[in-house]
């Protein structure tokens, strides 16, 4: 998707959403969903800005709005350990809808291939999943998001993987292998928690000097629900050394004392086979050869990292 609405265009929105607000330079974010950008002013504050650039995304973007809202009480409270990127303004648009305006949180993107096991930074970013998922479900529930029982959920990855299938592009042994491991019922018998729903890297920022070594920001709460704790860990198995990612999740653990799910580990690595999935679908949905191709080649790549491991996971009723 690219830009509907130039950087100096945002800016210009951004003095209507924060007045007293004067741009000094702005530059172009990325965004898979808005139009975004980052305004630096001329006391060298950092603002971004965001614009829906169509119905579907004013709806996504009001319902984010809300839980933001919501979340940043929760930090209030202390139940949640890091930062939101809180609205502080909005500018209406002529199309209908209206952009929003947030103060920049300082951090840097966290890199899990420099990540290292033991105190400090990996250890701390266990404890802030282990937070995020011990808030009350009814901080998303009242907001009118998605809430899915373990059922329902294990039923949507079913469908997932029903229609990537009908693509063509999935080899018959990632089918297989993944088909098994969503009727296997022992797997998914967890407890629904407030999960992120697309936690990457660049959505988690991590502080510098005093801040050094915790996690002091996550962005991107578009996709936020009461689902599968499990996703939110897929990102960091899926890149992180395996000492690193058995310390992010030991601390994890350890912060969730009343958890118990034996299958959690078994669904994250399900979850980040499947992110390459619905990666394809996006191709194919949106018409881009460029991403149907590399997800094509993300799942040879990932047929041949599994190879002939048995993908008939012992059955449970």
């Amino acid at each position: 998707m690219g830009m509907h609405r130039s950087p100096v265009a945002l800016a210009a929105l951004a003095t209507v959403a924060v007045p007293g607000l004067d741009p000094y330079d702005a530059l172009e974010l990325a965004d898979d969903e808005h139009d975004a950008a980052l305004v630096v002013d001329s006391q060298q504050r950092r603002w971004v800005v965001r614009a829906p650039v169509d119905g579907a995304s004013g709806a996504s973007m009001e319902r984010e709005i809300a839980l933001l809202e919501a979340l940043e009480a929760q930090v209030a409270m202390g139940r949640l350990p890091f930062k939101v990127p809180v609205p502080v303004g909005f500018a209406p648009l002529a199309d209908a809808g209206r952009a929003v305006v947030h103060e920049q949180i300082p951090g840097q993107t966290i890199d899990l291939e420099q990540l290292l096991p033991g105190p400090g930074l990996a250890t701390n970013l266990g404890a802030t999943l282990a937070a995020l998922h011990e808030l009350p479900t009814s901080v998303v529930e009242t907001l009118g998001l998605p809430s899915y029982s373990p059922d329902e959920y294990r039923r949507r990855r079913q469908a997932e993987v029903d229609e990537a299938a009908r693509t063509g592009h999935v080899p018959p042994s990632l089918l297989a292998r993944w088909e098994v491991r969503l009727e296997n019922v022992a797997w998914w018998r967890f407890r629904p928690t407030v999960v992120h729903g697309d936690m990457v890297a660049e959505r988690v920022l991590v502080g510098t000097g005093e801040a050094d070594g915790t996690v002091v920001g996550i962005l991107g709460w578009g996709s936020a629900q009461v689902a599968d704790p499990a996703d939110d860990l897929a990102w960091f198995l899926v890149a992180a050394a395996a000492d690193t990612a058995a310390c992010v999740l030991n601390a994890y653990q350890q912060h969730r004392p009343g958890m118990v799910d034996p299958h959690l580990t078994d669904r994250a690595a399900l979850a980040g086979e499947l992110a390459v999935a619905r990666w394809l679908l996006y191709g194919v949905t949106t018409g881009s050869d460029e991403i149907v191709a590399d997800a094509v080649g993300m799942l040879a790549d990932l047929e041949a990292q599994v190879g002939d491991a048995d993908p008939t996971p012992a059955q449970a009723v």
